[in-house]
């Protein structure tokens, strides 16, 4: 990590380039990956053989077995551990941080991150498979992470006290998480490399996914002429609440939208897809590509609530795989502009596989280009306007990435006018 935002930025792009988009949450209930692109599997699991060439992986019997025969430290023999080796060695030799085992102890605690509520801190986590460093991708507004200072991007060094080296994400999750009323003590990096110990009070938390409310201009003015709304997940739910609220911003006849995907880790690709195509009436939303090359082309379609009203997007570090197609989608097909820094850099489509000892398999099954057809895996995009927010705009809560987007829109939406 280096000192400065902007260097830090760039560093990320190498450093976090193959981030495995582990969505963890922090709960008692939690603990499973959330889908970044694409679901869990509909075929529920089982084995197959290898996709090429045939390999003796019964050598891994025999080497356990003369590891308990002649081994000199038998005590230091932990059969689990040995398990685990071989499958994340396995896993490793992929060069896929995407494509993930999941125990079946952290499986047995997920839920589906679509519905319900859970006892926890309110983030969600990643884990930076070049470092080892547990990472927080975006806490959830106002949860309890959000209110005691956790942001985008922190680097988790330790838990009460406890160095997270070495630790899986599983293994964070198991302390971080807690029931309602206790405490945690995260001891954090922050993105401009200043380092503080947080102590968070866990709570009953219901998983946001859309926000709508007023807000003020850089001069403290109520804005009344442009709405903004913030998409915190891409789910089902969401797509259905995002219509609703842009029916409802047409309704009351405001000139322009502000949509924040600042803190949108991403989610389901049906629902990703259906966001995307609320804004577009026709082009391409994006591009999946398969194991064999083969492409499929996802195509807007015309005849959504929100094709015609002028439109911003909100991006940053927070903003990750769904929130990235989206992102991609309205900007190559020249319906918004982004605003705000580089994204996170998640582009592959992953599929979850429950496996017989009772954990799962979270595997990539194909990449997704941009309509442009660029890559985003490990590159993020880049705002058409950058704006970075500095350590004094976090502290006086003076968000200048909005202002931005408020004076570009207004800007817009008058040059339009005839």
């Amino acid at each position: 990590m280096t000192s400065g935002r902007t260097e830090w930025l760039i560093l990320r792009a190498l450093r976090w380039a193959m981030f495995g988009l582990l969505v963890v949450l922090l709960s008692v209930m939690s603990g499973v990956v959330g889908f970044a692109i694409g679901g869990g599997g509909e075929d529920g699991g089982g084995t197959t053989s290898p996709a090429q060439g045939e390999a003796d992986f019964g050598i891994l019997d025999e080497i356990y077995g003369i590891i308990g025969e002649d081994f000199v430290a038998q005590d230091s023999v932990d059969p689990g551990l040995l398990l685990q080796g071989a499958i994340d060695g396995a896993l490793g030799a992929l060069d896929d941080p995407h494509t993930i085992y999941i125990d079946p102890e952290t499986y047995s605690l997920g839920i589906d991150i679509v519905t319900g509520q859970f006892e926890g801190i309110g983030a969600r986590v990643e884990q930076d498979p070049s470092s080892g460093e547990i990472v927080i991708v975006a806490p959830f507004r106002d949860s309890p992470a959000d209110k005691a200072g956790i942001r985008a991007g922190d680097v988790i060094l330790t838990v009460d006290g406890e160095s997270t080296a070495g630790w899986t994400v599983g293994q964070a999750v198991r302390l971080i998480r807690g029931p309602q009323g206790s405490e945690v003590t995260l001891g954090v990096l922050h993105e401009n490399g200043e380092s503080e110990d947080i102590t968070i009070t866990r709570a009953v938390i219901a998983i946001p996914t859309v926000f709508s409310h007023e807000v003020e201009d850089a001069d403290g003015n109520l804005v009344n002429d442009i709405a903004y709304v913030e998409l915190q997940q891409v789910t089902e739910e969401s797509v259905r609440d995002l219509r609703d609220a842009i029916e409802d911003i047409e309704q009351k006849g405001y000139r322009g939208l502000i949509l924040d995907l600042r803190r949108n880790p991403g989610g389901g690709l049906s629902a990703t897809i259906e966001i995307a195509d609320l804004f577009l009436d026709s082009g391409i939303i994006l591009i999946q590509v398969d194991k064999e090359g083969n492409e499929v082309i996802e195509r807007a379609d015309s005849g959504d609530v929100g094709e015609d009203i002028p439109l911003v997007l909100l991006v940053g570090t927070g903003s990750a795989s769904g929130a990235e197609v989206v992102a991609a989608a309205v900007r190559d097909n020249g319906r918004a502009v982004l605003i705000g820094t580089t994204t996170f850099g998640k582009g592959s489509v992953n599929h979850l596989r429950e496996l017989s000892d009772g954990g799962a398999l979270y595997i990539t099954i194909a990449r997704w280009l941009t309509p442009n057809g660029e890559q985003i895996e490990a590159i993020g995009l880049s705002p058409d306007i950058e704006v970075v927010l500095t350590e004094e705009d976090i502290e006086l809560g003076r968000d200048v990435q909005l202002f931005a987007a408020i004076d570009y829109l207004r800007e817009a939406i008058q040059a339009a006018v005839p």
